[in-house]
């Protein structure tokens, strides 16, 4: 992870930067999509010492804390601490959400087992999904599925303009159904 320490009406001195960079790295340790961090120490009135950190990660949630206190190894604990807390919170609710989307898939996958084993006459459908077709190459496809955790995907080919479908199969690899004109 890289660490950018940047320093505002106070000298940077190598004992403060090497301060900076063990305990940021600390962070690294809860959250494993850490990107880069940015680091912003200032003294405001000669007195407050300020310290604001701002993980940047992969996803749109940017964390960002900040911390005031007379000492500026205070300041900088101060506010690797509220964002440590902000981490964790963030982590715990992507937990709860992929928890969410798996119990849901799994409920899909036993309702449409059921009804493949249990040969009907009559077709009931117990969920009807509309799904916004965007154009995209195979590829894509692939890393929104994977993204999503679904087992297959629906997409609209960038280059034919026909709806394919990816799927993932047993062995790891991917398979690619495409439509052809009955002859």
């Amino acid at each position: 992870m890289e660490i950018k320490v940047t320093a505002k009406n106070i000298k940077l001195t190598p004992a403060i930067k090497q301060f900076v960079q063990t305990r940021v790295s600390k962070m690294e340790k809860n959250f494993d999509h850490i990107v880069w961090a940015q680091v912003l120490l200032s003294v405001e009135k000669k007195i407050n010492q300020r310290a604001e950190i701002v993980i940047h990660t992969g996803s749109k949630n940017n964390i960002s804390a900040t911390a005031v206190e007379t000492d500026l190894y205070k300041a900088i604990d101060a506010a690797a601490t509220k964002a440590e807390a902000q981490m964790k919170k963030a982590k715990e609710k992507t937990k709860s959400k992929r928890a969410t989307k798996k119990a849901a898939v799994v409920e899909e996958i036993a309702t449409f087992s059921d009804n493949i084993l249990l040969p009907t006459t009559d077709v009931k459908f117990s969920v009807i999904k509309q799904v916004e077709v965007t154009p995209m190459n195979p590829e894509d496809a692939a890393y929104e599925m994977e993204r999503l955790g679904y087992s297959f995907w629906m997409f609209l080919d960038e280059d034919s303009k026909q709806i394919n479908l990816i799927f993932k199969r047993l062995d790891g690899t991917y398979g690619l159904i495409k439509p052809v004109k009955k002859k």
